[in-house]
């Protein structure tokens, strides 16, 4: 499997001096996700919990809502052309009786680390009918504003590779109280999210009730979908969220939090949440 980070020459100067040292990266690989052995989607990501990361997409596709739902993830042997195993295919096989989506053209994606999904067919396609309907928006859970404030670094502290590279996104999992329950780096917000949900699918929690999602930069659409496929009631970023994150969060009872930073942030959706 490939490593979280590599080591790169790089000419460095400080103070008007160049010298050459090593360098650590954190790297990037693409990894195809194929459905009971047909290509879905291929996404870059960090090497590493590549099978939490395909079932986790494939819940914020509506594919998958429980573990059950799944026979096996295997890599995928023999995807190089001598033959061997390169550990960037992933193919997920449903269990007996679970529909299998339409998988076309028009359906399949590619994502990239930079801007996350790219390439569907419409916004239509992307807003995914939830397996947990109603879910986020019945969620009586509440968080303290300044609570809040004290998860970013709470996220950064448990960040172990970006202190190494300070190339990496991060999601972090917490609950009401301010537990961390979880945290997965990426070098894709969206892929550390994916990691995030498809660990709670094969440990049997989904839906998310009652938790919190922290997300390094900003808060997409993609994001919010994330969210929402999932269960979780409460979405936090540290910077800005879009236009249509706003929008997904106001229809689906999402409460949505950015430029969360201390004690200052911005209450987009969901404010009924938030004990000031």
């Amino acid at each position: 499997m490939g490593r979280v980070t590599e080591r790169r020459r790089v000419v460095r100067i400080r103070g008007g001096v160049a010298g050459t040292r090593p360098d650590t990266l954190v790297a990037e690989e693409p990894l195809e996700i194929r459905l009971n052995g047909k290509p879905l989607a291929i996404t870059m990501r960090t090497p590493g919990d590549d099978f939490a990361l395909a079932v986790g997409f494939l819940v914020s596709e509506g594919v998958l809502a429980s573990a059950a739902e799944v026979r096996a993830v295997t890599y995928c042997e023999g995807a190089a052309e001598d033959g061997s195993n390169t550990y960037n295919v992933v193919n997920v096989q449903l269990a007996p009786g679970v529909p299998l989506p339409d998988i076309s053209l028009e359906r399949n994606v590619y994502t990239t680390s930079s801007c996350g999904l790219c390439g569907k067919a419409s916004l239509d396609a992307v807003r995914t009918a939830t397996r947990f309907a109603g879910i986020a928006a019945a969620d009586p859970v509440r968080v303290s504003a300044a609570l809040l404030g004290q998860l970013p670094d709470r996220l950064r502290a448990a960040q172990k590779v970006f202190d190494r590279t300070g190339g990496l996104h991060a999601a972090g999992l917490f609950t009401a109280e301010g537990e961390l329950l979880d945290v997965r780096e990426d070098v894709g917000r969206h892929n550390a999210v994916d990691k995030i949900v498809g660990r709670a699918l094969q440990a049997g929690r989904l839906p998310l009730a009652g938790g919190v999602l922290l997300v390094s930069g900003r808060a997409s659409f993609e994001l919010a979908q994330k969210a929402v496929m999932a269960g979780i009631p409460v979405l936090a970023a540290v910077s800005a969220p879009s236009s249509l994150a706003v929008d997904l969060a106001l229809e689906t009872g999402l409460t949505l939090i950015g430029f969360l930073r201390g004690p200052d942030m911005n209450i987009y959706a969901g404010e009924e949440r938030v004990i000031l």
